[in-house]
């Protein structure tokens, strides 16, 4: 056993070793991407950023605490090839909606945010539409993790069921009762907003609406019914999807993600910066690779229009081991 542990190691240093070490977000590490011909091709991205920064982006913590398994009978269920939650629900704006956490590591409060403020109009049959905050959710969960620092999608469903979040848009929007406080940045492009510095301290937790929103905070609060884990299968994750709306999902970030343009991401070379959390809304195939569609939160200059698509059905950087969501309480 020990003799074939050691081989094991070794094949695992002589693959990794035929990896080349290219510099972070470089040139060379571009044309690697587009010459490895794989089903995804890369651009330039985040000029000048520091290591730190892009690490603070990624603020999931990984491998948390687990809620129940919600596990769907599919019986009866004839999935379509491909689904996008934007063209199902029209009427439903915000899952269009790409948003932009800023200098803060608060990606794991915005997937949830968005999948919440998706699911609260899908349930009303489209009479509640409302921007969750990401903000509260942020600044007043506690037992979620550390704010800008990181925190547990698992945790923020579970805050949404028992304490209740409040609406609040995107920075200087003035829509809902606790707006996003931490102005947006340019994450990757020379543009029109100012540069990402480092990390951003966490807002303060303040239970009231901002001068000029009439409901009282306690009054603006949407909750949740349950929230649950999904089971890493995938027709148990489209299921939900189909029936439900958008989920949140948790993966691992390597450097060459921040890269990504179009097509579908698989990890083709960089080291692992950290986990990043973000909106699932639907499927499909590309060129013959299944994939998820996602929409991120670091603005819509990234990516695909603030969208990617990430290859499905074999648990891509973890892509299926942590979906997280939850139903809205009527």
């Amino acid at each position: 056993m020990r003799a074939l542990a050691l081989l094991s190691a070794l094949v695992t240093v002589s693959v990794t070793s035929a990896r080349p070490h290219l510099p972070l977000l470089s040139p060379e590490m571009v044309n690697f991407i587009n010459k490895a011909n794989t089903s995804w091709t890369a651009g330039q991205s985040f000029p000048n950023a520091d290591i730190s920064y892009l690490t603070g982006l990624c603020g999931t913590l990984l491998k948390g605490p687990r809620l129940p398994e919600v596990v769907h009978s599919t019986e009866g269920i004839n999935l379509p090839d491909s689904f996008d939650a934007r063209k199902q629900w029209p009427n439903c704006p915000t899952i269009q909606q790409i948003r932009d956490q800023g200098s803060c590591g608060s990606c794991w409060a915005f997937g949830a945010a968005e999948a919440i403020s998706d699911r609260l109009c899908i349930h009303s049959g489209g009479k509640v539409s409302a921007e969750i905050s990401a903000e509260d959710l942020l600044s007043c969960c506690d037992e979620c993790g550390m704010g800008c620092l990181g925190g547990y999608p698992t945790a923020a469903w579970e805050f949404w069921t028992k304490k209740g979040l409040v609406t609040g848009g995107l920075y200087g929007s003035n829509v809902g009762c606790r707006p996003y406080s931490i102005a947006p940045c340019e994450h990757h492009v020379n543009g029109t907003r100012p540069p990402c510095q480092g990390e951003q301290d966490t807002p303060k937790c303040q239970e009231q609406c901002i001068s000029g929103y009439s409901t009282p905070y306690q009054k603006d609060k949407h909750f949740g019914s349950r929230s649950y884990s999904l089971p890493s299968q995938q027709d148990q994750i489209m299921t939900d999807i189909y029936k439900n709306g958008p989920v949140e999902a948790a993966f691992s970030v390597y450097a060459d993600f921040l890269l990504y343009k179009t097509g579908v991401y698989q990890h083709v070379t960089g080291e692992m910066l950290g986990g990043h959390a973000i909106k699932i809304l639907g499927w499909g195939e590309e060129n013959g690779t299944p994939y998820w569609l996602a929409a991120n939160s670091w603005n819509s200059d990234w990516g695909d229009k603030g969208f990617f698509k990430i290859k499905r059905g074999n648990d891509e950087c973890g892509i299926e081991s942590e979906m997280v969501t939850g139903i809205p309480l009527n």
